[in-house]
């Protein structure tokens, strides 16, 4: 149900999938990361106090991402910082994933509908180093 993705010790990515629940407040992420992902379940009734976030100053070196598949199947392939292939992942509709850190890319399976979110403000094309990926016929695809 949750599953990281790692380049030696290194967190590339966490998939969490669609049939994960857990009563209260689950974080996946390393509280230095500067994307923080969780899970709430909470019953009906159940009061969260009204709250303002303090404005802290932060340095964001990487852009992290999470992804939700509200609809369809998206192939991921995972990649190192050297843009090295690492192997891929099959999301389906309900799966959430936070990319971290190393590179990837995608092949949408079936038809698409996802939600990104990401640190900004976006950086344009400073934001990202586009490069060759791995062909169909190299993909290695884990469960």
């Amino acid at each position: 149900m949750i599953e990281q993705i790692k380049d030696h010790k290194k967190i590339i990515s966490i998939i969490i999938r669609s049939n994960y629940s857990k009563n209260g407040v689950s974080f996946f992420t390393p509280n230095d990361f500067s994307q923080q992902l969780a899970f709430m379940k909470h019953s009906k009734g159940k009061s969260i106090e009204s709250h303002l976030h303090n404005k802290v100053e932060r340095n964001v070196f990487f852009t992290q991402e999470v992804l939700f598949i509200k609809r369809g199947k998206l192939r991921v392939d995972f990649y190192d910082n050297e843009k090295k292939y690492l192997e891929s992942r099959v999301l389906n509709s309900g799966d959430v994933i936070l990319l971290a850190s190393g590179g990837h890319g995608f092949e949408v399976l079936e038809d698409l509908e996802m939600f990104e979110v990401k640190q900004g403000p976006y950086a344009g094309n400073n934001d990202k180093i586009r490069f060759n990926g791995i062909l169909k016929s190299e993909v290695i695809l884990k469960d």
